[in-house]
């Protein structure tokens, strides 16, 4: 990696950091002056190397990381930066597309084009940091450098530890019945920059495609798009928030997966 590609990746680290701090000093703060961060040369290059490594198939327009490559990469982010400034950046629908699971049924996904993973991908890396100041100590899925296995860890330690009977719950089709107007009014009360905020809402209504049919999205988020795991974390933090200021005593650890 060279000197600029390093260079790069600190100063993204280290306005996150900065987000970050900011929102856990003081838990009240909606911040409002974030979007010029999204289209800012570092944090989309971040993004495009996070949703390259990340692979995957092409949106319903067909394009495939490789034909980005061959494109050239530098080329589409600056496309990308000039419709982001210019707010011209609008979404196409997601693809949907169907993956087997282990009980024999299969789980639906919904693919954004390979433009749209690396701008949700570019807004997650600015506005994460600030949700995850809010989230529980107890909550692992789908956040920084946390994993299933560190969930089993904390559950093997309480059962060694006086620690009697497990819960094993399941939330049913949870990514696939997120309710669009409640999810928004969480992600208000730390994001007030309204430019920020479309971008969101236009994802979550752009629809679905499948067999050239389309769909229009009344409630969800689709699973399989790069802003769903911290949408879906935030709509969940609701819950945890409850749990503790009524069931403190009873201690959970959670994990919720696609």
């Amino acid at each position: 990696m060279n000197a600029k590609a390093n260079n790069t990746i600190d100063k993204a680290r280290k306005l996150q950091r900065k987000l970050y701090l900011s929102a856990k000093t003081n838990k009240r703060r909606k911040f409002h002056a974030l979007y010029d961060k999204v289209y800012r040369e570092d944090i989309l290059m971040k993004a495009w190397k996070q949703v390259k490594a990340n692979k995957g198939i092409g949106g319903i327009d067909e394009i495939y990381i490789d034909d980005v490559v061959e494109y050239g990469e530098s080329k589409l982010l600056k496309e990308i930066q000039q419709e982001l400034i210019e707010n011209h950046y609008n979404p196409k629908p997601v693809k949907r597309v169907y993956i087997p699971k282990k009980d024999g049924k299969k789980r639906p996904l919904g693919i954004p084009i390979i433009k749209d993973r690396i701008v949700q991908t570019a807004t997650k890396i600015i506005i994460e940091p600030i949700f995850e100041a809010d989230f529980k100590e107890y909550s692992y899925g789908f956040r920084p450098k946390r994993n299933q296995h560190q969930a089993l860890e904390i559950i093997r330690k309480k059962c060694n530890n006086s620690g009697w009977w497990v819960l094993d719950a399941d939330i049913k089709g949870y990514f696939d019945n997120i309710n669009h107007d409640k999810l928004m009014i969480l992600v208000e009360q730390r994001i007030s920059d309204r430019r920020i905020l479309k971008l969101i809402r236009k994802w979550l209504k752009i629809g679905v495609v499948e067999r050239d049919r389309y769909e229009e999205s009344e409630i969800g988020s689709p699973q399989g798009a790069s802003i769903s795991p911290l949408l879906s974390n935030i709509y969940l933090n609701y819950f945890d928030t409850v749990w503790d200021r009524y069931y403190r005593e009873n201690k959970i650890c959670e994990y919720v997966g696609r």
